[in-house]
């Protein structure tokens, strides 16, 4: 090679390193101006939520990915759609007096957050447990805008419940305190304004005590609730809808990235509606589910949960209501570990079915030490931020609770169809439409998430496909 060649080759590596260069820093100039938006922006929303760390973290995560999206769809940040999605629409609080079994006047708080109507009426569920506050449910109402946004059902976002506890109180308090909960709600419901649902402690018992006292109060049967039975107005499939949904979603994601659930160790946390049927799902599948938990620690099954005994695991919590250790008791093969969590097992996916922030850091950490290669959240948020940014940073398979558990609220959609048109579709039917609502809302994930060939953000993806159909129907409907 000629001098000249030389010096021409050095020109060219000079002038690519400089190149480099200038777009790595531009690069990391984009990166700090988004840093100083989204700290700007989250100063808003904290001078007037500042005691709401629940809403606060679910607000900072949409945030994060949706803030550089509006930086390059300027109509967005010009009508400051964000902020407005943040603030909820309405937000009603009121007293439950009740009488308990000893004739002891009882009084608990209700609330329902109406957070967002704009492709549709408020849709979310109902959750009776002593952690219930409105940080909690405004958290809970967010993160449903944007999951019933995902479903492509014309369904806006809501969420509601009580610091009252079913547990421990026999059905005839159960319904005392439901009847009067409805007494107060059932001004603020109905079938074009505001669908409520279940949630955690309200099942088929609470749903059925519910919609009787509506349908007394208002002298009319319609469908205001959804998780009904099915005798009066349910659907098939609804009780196992979320557990369904969040395999249905996981099964996309690992297909997408050349893989599947056959014969995949997987942890699941909980021991309730959501996890029983995530596990049953996984089964079906061809996955082993080796874990199971509840408040007192979990279960570890080196043979795997199989069909005999999920059975009994449905039959100890649903029935007799008692507690996950006893389940070591009747399988001798399995480890009951007190007052943990199921994360330290070896398994290949996990599935928080459980409630918010249950899965930390650490042991987000230690899932990816273990080799665990996704994650699918059937809960609302188990993940904790600093969890989520360990499997980001590892580009461990993340699928975040809006995408991977919408199967409940889209097959409630589905129950109101049904309402709407008095008929009862078959169970092979709604699992059908399920599956393809689980389908659907992959591909807008993935569609907004993608990073490379080899890798899919789906926080980013599930946040920007929710919020840009939302965002649309409110700037096409004014300031309203």
């Amino acid at each position: 090679m000629s001098a000249i060649d030389h010096l021409h080759l050095r020109n060219v590596k000079k002038k690519l390193y400089w190149r480099d260069v200038q777009h790595l820093t531009q690069t990391f100039k984009k990166m700090a101006d988004f840093h100083a938006q989204i700290q700007d922006f989250m100063g808003k929303i904290e001078a007037k939520n500042s005691h709401e760390p629940e809403f606060l973290q679910a607000v900072r995560e949409v945030a994060e990915t949706v803030i550089p999206y509006t930086e390059e769809n300027p109509k967005y940040k010009e009508t400051n759609i964000l902020e407005r999605i943040c603030e909820p629409e309405r937000t009603i609080m009121f007293r439950v007096p009740w009488v308990n079994d000893k004739g002891q006047f009882i009084v608990n708080r209700g609330f329902r957050v109406e957070m967002n109507s704009a492709i549709g009426p408020y849709k979310g569920g109902l959750r009776f447990h002593p952690t219930v506050n409105l940080s909690v449910l405004k958290f809970l109402a967010f993160e449903q805008v944007f999951k019933n946004s995902l479903t492509t059902l014309p369904l806006g976002g809501g969420k509601g419940g009580s610091d009252f506890d079913p547990k421990g109180k026999s059905d005839h308090e159960v319904m005392r305190f439901c009847q009067s909960f409805m007494t107060e709600l059932s001004r603020h419901i109905g079938g074009f304004t505001d669908i409520p649902a279940g949630d955690i402690g309200v099942g088929g018992r609470e749903i059925g005590f519910l919609f009787g006292q509506y349908k007394k109060v208002k002298n009319e049967f319609a469908g205001i609730l959804t998780g009904k039975g099915l005798e009066y107005g349910g659907s098939l499939i609804r009780p196992e809808a979320t557990g369904y949904g969040t395999v249905y979603f996981a099964n996309e994601v690992l297909e997408a990235h050349g893989d599947s659930l056959e014969g995949k160790l997987c942890a699941v946390s909980g021991s309730g509606n959501v996890a029983q049927f995530t596990i049953e799902k996984l089964l079906e599948l061809g996955a082993k589910p080796v874990t199971v938990s509840d408040s007192g620690g979990f279960i570890y099954d080196k043979d795997g949960i199989d069909k005999e005994k999920l059975d009994y695991i449905m039959h100890l919590k649903n029935v007799e209501r008692g507690r996950i250790h006893e389940y070591a008791d009747k399988f001798k093969g399995a480890e009951f570990h007190k007052g943990a969590t199921p994360w330290n097992a070896k398994v290949d996916l996990a599935f928080p079915c459980a409630t918010q922030n249950e899965l930390p850091k650490k042991d987000a950490e230690t899932l990816v030490k273990n080799g665990c290669k996704g994650v699918f959240e059937g809960a609302n948020m188990p993940t904790t931020a600093d969890g989520y940014e360990v499997f980001k940073n590892n580009k461990t398979l993340f699928a975040p609770g809006k995408a991977a558990n919408a199967g409940g609220v889209a097959t409630s959609g589905l129950e109101m169809s049904q309402n709407a048109q008095r008929l009862s579709w078959t169970r092979d039917e709604v699992d059908y439409r399920l599956k393809m609502i689980m389908q659907s809302i992959h591909k807008n994930c993935e569609k907004f998430g993608r990073v490379d060939d080899s890798y899919v953000d789906y926080v980013r993806g599930a946040n920007v496909a929710g919020f840009v159909k939302v965002a649309d129907a409110m700037m096409a409907q004014g300031h309203v």
